[in-house]
């Protein structure tokens, strides 16, 4: 499915349209639709940890989202080698109004989100269940 980028990705300035393919529940693709050499590995964080954000109202405002929106939140996976060195970046989730089709990458204030990590290892997930 494809979505329109509001605002932009932090270090893809460019990118302005993603489409967002599921692997599994846990891992999905995105592909700039314009560039074919710039995709993503995106994680389900809810499949990892308790995970609540609180989305500025800047952002609902750019992603029109409402009490009635449907919403999905990806995380943006660094592959490394081995896999389980791989990190998540917790701290600037991908926010997505699935009824409009937007996209949108925020940035959390640590402070109010204390248990999210901006490099958090897939390793450390496994020691935690």
């Amino acid at each position: 499915m494809s979505y329109k980028v509001k605002g932009e990705i932090l270090g893809f300035q460019d990118t302005k349209e993603v489409a967002i393919n599921e692997i599994d529940p846990l891992f999905s693709t995105m592909l700039d639709v314009d560039n074919e050499n710039i995709s993503f590995t995106l994680v389900n964080p809810f499949l990892l940890q308790d995970y609540t954000i609180d989305i500025p109202l800047d952002a609902k405002e750019l992603l029109e989202i409402d009490d009635n929106s449907n919403i999905a939140v990806y995380n943006i996976l660094i592959i490394q080698k081995p896999l389980e060195k791989s990190t998540i970046n917790f701290l600037a989730p991908l926010v997505i109004n699935m009824d409009k089709k937007l996209l949108a990458q925020i940035i959390l204030e640590p402070k109010k989100h204390p248990d999210c990590g901006m490099a958090e290892t897939i390793e450390s997930f496994k020691e935690n269940r």
